[in-house]
């Protein structure tokens, strides 16, 4: 088994990447029309990501669906990404694996993606509902033994729990958490987060990437400066590890990089600003926020389908489709939003990514 890894232990390349924020798509799940595991389709999704310019691949996500685990799809997932990865591209690619469930299993999950060469697990607090704070501690503790941590603010509307200031302060004091994905879909919450970094006086170890779905261009380009204390903190995105990044992937580096230009030039022109309304709306249709959420993964699915990426849309769960109305609305979206999509540069790619 390999040895426990510790952030000091990254390569240099990786970790400035890391720090320096980056677009992080959350790996989707290829599936044939007979719901069998696609992996020439999987092989190309993360090509393009990888081409399109993304910091990394997190895997193992929510969509990449929690159930790859009870089909046996955990491991091998993991496995061909990585290895696509390596053999893709000589650059730096941070790679992050989402661990899950209670803490016998989030260890043994951080360890396999250890063993595979992945930086760092998002670590999802979903399986710990109705349990204390201590627990949660232990419990997030236990798992950064094994590897990098990034923290997850999930939502509660897809299963998150409601998390303290005073819980994020003592998870940020973990010396081996490098990251928050900030995802509670709440600014509150939001706030909450970065308080507990400043408490725990995390500010440099510690990066934001958003998972704000409803925020993304907002939360990018704003400062949250924080006093606690006697001290006065100024914390900012970084970057995004989102599953609406997971399509129109080329198009998400271009903003970022636009957004990353205004923020250092200490003026934010209009239509940067713009841009968080029409992203949004985007996301709107695209995770399906009219019917609670449901057909987020078949929504990223069928934009994936429509540009040739995927060969269906198929979900581990039969049931798991798009809902009434959101096809239309993705045609809605292409018809309003042209310069958003990547559907060119994918049409230029896909045959060599396919091959």
């Amino acid at each position: 088994m390999t040895k426990p890894l510790h952030w000091s232990d990254l390569p240099a390349p990786v970790l400035s990447l890391l720090r320096q924020g980056s677009v992080i798509p959350a790996h989707p799940l290829a599936l044939d029309s007979d719901r069998r595991f696609d992996e020439r389709s999987q092989r190309a999704i993360s090509r393009y990501y990888v081409d399109a310019g993304s910091g990394g691949l997190a895997v193992g996500v929510h969509s990449t669906q929690f159930a790859i685990r009870e089909v046996g799809l955990y491991r091998p997932v993991l496995e061909l990404a990585v290895e696509t990865a390596r053999e893709w591209t000589d650059r730096p690619l941070v790679m992050i694996a989402g661990a899950v469930g209670r803490t016998a299993q989030a260890v043994e999950e951080a360890r396999t993606a250890r063993s595979l060469g992945y930086h760092a697990v998002l670590l999802s607090l979903a399986a710990l509902k109705g349990a204390g704070e201590d627990e949660l501690i232990e419990h997030c503790t236990a798992v950064a033994k094994e590897m990098p941590l990034v923290g997850f603010y999930l939502q509660t509307a897809v299963g998150g729990i409601p998390l303290s200031r005073s819980f994020w302060a003592r998870f940020a004091a973990i010396d081996n958490v490098v990251a928050i994905k900030v995802a509670p879909f709440n600014r509150y919450r939001t706030l909450d987060v970065a308080f507990g970094i400043a408490q725990a006086q995390a500010e440099e170890r510690i990066t934001l990437y958003t998972g704000n779905d409803d925020h993304i261009v907002a939360d990018l380009l704003t400062p949250m400066v924080v006093r606690t204390g006697n001290r006065e903190v100024t914390l900012r995105f970084r970057g995004g590890l989102l599953g609406h990044w997971s399509v129109w992937t080329r198009g998400a580096v271009d903003m970022l990089e636009k957004i990353r230009l205004a923020v250092s030039a200490g003026a934010v022109p209009p239509q940067i600003l713009a841009l968080d309304s029409f992203v949004t709306d985007c996301n709107s249709v695209v995770f399906d926020v009219e019917h609670d959420f449901a057909g987020c993964i078949p929504g990223c699915h069928e934009i994936l389908r429509r540009q040739g990426l995927m060969t269906s849309i198929e979900c581990l769960d039969p049931h798991e489709t798009l809902s009434p109305g959101q096809s239309a609305g993705i045609d809605r979206l292409y018809a309003t939003y042209p310069e958003l999509n990547d559907d060119a540069f994918v049409a230029a790619n896909l045959e060599r990514w396919r091959n």
